[in-house]
């Protein structure tokens, strides 16, 4: 055990002029795809897959901490991870809730339906990602995170937002980390982590198609409630719109 965990700290993947890429940052985000994946799909083992994922990238990002070659610590990143697992205890916990209140035991089944958030909700949401983000920039600069400030400052409100939006099944969460992807990507790359940086783009395509799948299912969840009943759902029309 004490090898692997020796090979996961020090294992980096070299590359000519000096420049490397960590596995532990590969594998960390290779969790998160899944993690994001299993979410799609509304499957309760996303949560513990992508806690995996978190505990990996905290330790990238705490570089000078843990004794990773890269000397750039992201305060707003590593302290996202830890949002990242309070907040996907809440959700695993909910979702298992949800799925066992719905649909009982059953293996393979949706552990959530997908459902807008009520006009208060989303501007509740905007409202804490702008002002989060101005909270947060002071206090990560005295910590002395990598500049731009803001943009660690938004990532981690970003995140935190997403994550709990997730956990509430609502499908705006969706866009809430596409937001995430447009700041954190050019931070990433002036920062040299070039995994995650990549790994943001493909995340910015891969949550929008979430959105539009997330979408979908909610509009097949009010077409049939409307044929079930000969009217529109009033809790759709009245609190998700």
């Amino acid at each position: 055990m004490t090898d692997i965990l020796r090979w996961l700290f020090d294992a980096k993947l070299e590359f000519a002029g000096g420049g490397f890429l960590l596995w532990r940052e590969v594998l960390g985000n290779l969790f998160g795809l899944l993690s994001a994946l299993g979410g799609m799909r509304r499957k309760v083992w996303a949560w513990p897959v992508g806690i995996v994922g978190n505990v990996l990238l905290f330790t990238v990002f705490m570089g000078t901490v843990f004794g990773a070659p890269n000397p750039v610590n992201l305060y707003g990143q590593a302290g996202r991870q830890i949002m990242f697992i309070l907040v996907s205890i809440y959700g695993w916990y909910s979702w298992q809730r949800a799925r066992k209140a719905s649909l009982g035991s059953e293996g393979g089944q949706a552990a959530v339906e997908p459902r807008w958030a009520s006009w208060p909700a989303r501007i509740g949401l905007v409202v804490a990602l702008f002002a989060g983000t101005a909270l947060l920039t002071p206090l990560f600069k005295a910590l002395g995170s990598y500049e731009p400030v803001w943009a660690d400052a938004w990532i981690f409100m970003g995140s935190l937002l997403a994550t709990y939006g997730m956990a509430r099944g609502w499908v705006e969460f969706w866009l809430i980390w596409v937001a995430v992807d447009l700041v954190g990507v050019p931070l990433l790359f002036s920062a040299g982590y070039y995994a995650s940086a990549f790994m943001y783009i493909f995340y910015g395509a891969f949550t929008l198609t979430g959105f539009f799948v997330w979408w979908r299912i909610q509009r097949r969840k009010d077409r049939s409630v409307s044929v079930e009943t000969g009217f529109p759902d009033p809790t759709v029309s009245i609190k998700d719109h």
